[in-house]
């Protein structure tokens, strides 16, 4: 039966052409998403003055940019009500907008989102865009690990291999920021050590925002954008009303604001005042989010999964050119090796050996076993697929 599946996706593989449309939705993806990360780092390079005539300082505000990233997820709960209303005005309705379910099952995956996604953008002040994006890739360690713990899945021999050829890639990259670190005017050398460790353990808090979801959440028929709009509801009204307490809790040296509390969105909006392109940076964040969490949805539905998966490792290359073209980080070797180890974990981990082998006589029966012994392997992609449209940053 397998061998009878490959073979078919083998044919459509062949026989495919993309569409105008779906290059349209791979160039959205591709762009939104390189954008989201880029915007993101643009703002945190702005100096501005604040209130009370504070002389210039970094905007380094990494909770107000995280709710505008919440804004944009909850965006995708309004774009899914309007096709659900154009849909059901055409003649032959052909949107299946889900059923319904209690909207408090997406709080808990969306507490864990809001704390990875504040963590991340902490660490973005502290490293580079490059690194940011590339280590994000630790998410398939903690995914992997806690998928068979908690969800009692197994994983083949290929994702093992892949999830120890990630840890590698992350080594090297960590290497690269570290021989690098003292040359980097931006940041000190301990500052993205920080960074990189806590990017690192943001991607704890999305493996377990993904298990959550599988386990508890995608069980029930909710529509993607729905969902990612959910959380996002959550998201941004829990994180907005944090700001309040967070306005007066003071870290000392941790924070870069000049009253050295944990969040200052009074200074935020002072800086965004005196300095308007900041204001430009964090619209392309909110915006941007939302195109990519409807472009990755729409990829994964009407081209593959494996598709968003090859167009999102492409997104961390382009994020890494811009920023060597526009100055914001040094060339360094490590880094193109530590990246192609990764995308090599990566898709290991993801299956997309697959295809390829499957050409090759002597290695299809391996690929067939290699199926075989995963059961529900389809499932778990797409699932992890439209686990990672909330938080991604």
């Amino acid at each position: 039966m397998w061998r009878l599946q490959s073979e078919e996706i083998l044919r459509k593989e062949r026989d495919m052409a993309w569409t105008k449309y779906q290059l349209f939705l791979a160039g959205l993806m591709l762009t939104t998403g390189s954008i989201n990360t880029l915007s993101a780092k643009w703002a945190d390079m702005f100096s501005a003055r604040g209130c009370h005539d504070d002389p210039d300082h970094g905007f380094s505000h990494p909770f107000v940019q995280a709710v505008g990233m919440f804004l944009g997820e909850f965006s995708c709960l309004a774009v899914f009500y309007i096709l659900l209303c154009h849909d059901r005005r055409s003649p032959v309705p052909r949107m299946n907008p889900g059923q319904s379910f209690n909207p408090l099952l997406f709080l808990p995956p969306a507490m864990c989102d809001m704390m990875a996604t504040s963590i991340m953008y902490v660490a973005l002040n502290m490293t580079s865009a490059s690194s940011f994006q590339m280590l994000r890739g630790a998410v398939i360690i903690f995914t992997g690990l806690l998928s068979v713990a908690f969800l009692g899945r197994r994983l083949a021999a290929s994702q093992w291999l892949g999830i120890i050829i990630t840890i590698l890639g992350l080594v090297i990259v960590g290497l690269a920021d570290f021989f690098s670190g003292h040359r980097d005017d931006a940041h000190k050398l301990s500052d993205v050590i920080t960074g990189d460790l806590l990017i690192i353990m943001a991607q704890v808090i999305v493996s377990v925002q993904m298990v959550l979801e599988e386990k508890f959440v995608y069980k029930h028929d909710v529509h993607p954008l729905r969902a990612v709009g959910t959380e996002g509801f959550f998201g941004f009204f829990v994180l907005s009303l944090l700001l309040i307490p967070m306005y007066f809790i003071h870290v000392g040296d941790f924070s870069n604001n000049p009253r050295h509390v944990l969040e200052d969105a009074l200074d935020a909006f002072c800086q965004i005042g005196h300095q308007p392109l900041i204001l430009l940076a964090l619209l392309g964040n909110t915006v941007s989010i939302a195109f990519f969490n409807f472009a990755g949805i729409s990829v994964t539905k009407e081209i593959s999964a494996t598709t968003r998966m090859v167009l999102d490792s492409l997104r961390t290359l382009v994020i890494w050119v811009v920023s060597l073209a526009l100055g914001w980080e040094q060339f360094h070797g490590l880094q193109v090796l530590g990246f192609l180890v990764l995308l090599v974990g990566t898709a290991l981990y993801n299956g997309l050996h697959r295809p390829l082998l499957a050409r090759i006589p002597c290695c299809a029966g391996m690929v067939n076993a290699e199926e075989e012994s995963s059961p529900g392997e389809r499932e778990r992609l797409l699932n992890d697929n439209r686990a990672q449209t909330g938080g991604e940053s």
